[in-house]
């Protein structure tokens, strides 16, 4: 039976307007274009669709390339995945070339790269020592990454500078595969930012909560004075890091806006495989409203930071 109460609605009297008067967010301009067999990556990266994820990737490569000619730093955040993927030597190579001003990085990154230096291989097989009473009892990463931080605290250092100098006058067989140790021989800043109990050398023997608090406070106030530099057109990265560097880089940037220092046109971009809520907020989200910029990727490390810095590489001066 009708419904008297809901009429249907007469069809004849809708407005229509033509296609050419409609503004429309999908335009054949902006179509991919099919790869060329042979071509360079610049080409490669031109042809990609201008739309989406694609766009801003491109523009989010403009903004380093900008960064890098007005001498604004290019803040790399990195969690330990990064490392453990195999893409220490892409990094290590942009950290040569000049487009890494500091690297912020946690405590499981510092464990993972101090293993690389001294042994050439390093992650452990939790599934089957954790129960076993073996996870986290190596001797060697425990002693000497604590005899770093104690050394590095008599010369009131903060932690990335006390290992990078630890790995510099220790000869460690593989030590030109170390983040760590480039960096310190490049002059460029390390932060480390842990917590307490989230790293195995925190239950070694030879440990000092009190030590690391205190380098860890001053990598801290190291993280904040770069952060202040990102003002103006500096990029900050947060690449594999869920938590803590988001947290960390949100709290820098407090730090500044309690000082007056205002962070204007500062790019954020986040790499990780799956969406997290802090990142896309605390990175890519809050701290650019100031006529900032933010992306968020989705992908894969091992296939998504050698294209980055691929396309860095490439970009046309």
């Amino acid at each position: 039976m009708p419904y008297s109460k809901y009429p249907l609605l007469n069809k004849k009297k809708l407005k229509t307007i033509s296609i050419h008067e409609r503004k429309s967010k999908v335009k054949l301009q902006d179509f991919a274009r099919p790869p060329i067999p042979g071509a360079d990556l610049f080409s490669f990266l031109q042809s990609l669709p201008k739309m989406q994820a694609a766009a801003d990737f491109l523009s989010l490569g403009q903004s380093i390339l900008k960064a890098r000619k007005i001498d604004k730093p290019i803040v790399w955040g990195l969690g330990a995945h990064v490392l453990k993927v195999g893409l220490n030597p892409v990094l290590i190579d942009l950290m040569e070339r000049g487009w890494v001003s500091a690297l912020a990085v946690n405590g499981a990154l510092m464990i993972h790269d101090f293993e690389i230096a001294l042994a050439g291989h390093t992650s452990e097989d939790v599934d089957n020592h954790l129960l076993s009473g073996t996870y986290g009892n190596t001797e060697e990463t425990g002693i000497f990454i604590n005899q770093a931080l104690r050394e590095g605290a008599a010369l009131k250092m903060g932690i990335g500078e006390a290992v990078g100098r630890f790995l510099q006058q220790a000869h460690l067989p593989h030590q030109d595969e170390s983040l760590f140790y480039n960096a310190y021989r490049l002059n460029i800043p390390v932060t480390v930012h842990p917590a307490i109990g989230t790293d195995f050398i925190h239950f070694h023997p030879t440990f000092s909560g009190e030590i690391l608090g205190a380098l860890a406070e001053r990598d801290f106030l190291l993280f904040a004075s770069i952060t202040a530099k990102l003002g103006g057109g500096g990029v900050f990265l947060n690449i594999g890091s869920a938590v803590i560097l988001p947290e960390v880089f949100m709290k820098a940037v407090a730090c500044c806006a309690a000082q007056g220092i205002k962070l204007p046109e500062m790019t954020c971009a986040v790499f990780d495989f799956r969406d997290h809520y802090r990142p896309r907020v605390n990175v890519a989200g809050r701290p650019v409203g100031t006529g900032g910029k933010g992306y968020y990727f989705i992908g894969h490390h091992e296939i998504m930071v050698p294209l980055l810095a691929a396309m860095i590489l490439n970009f046309p001066r």
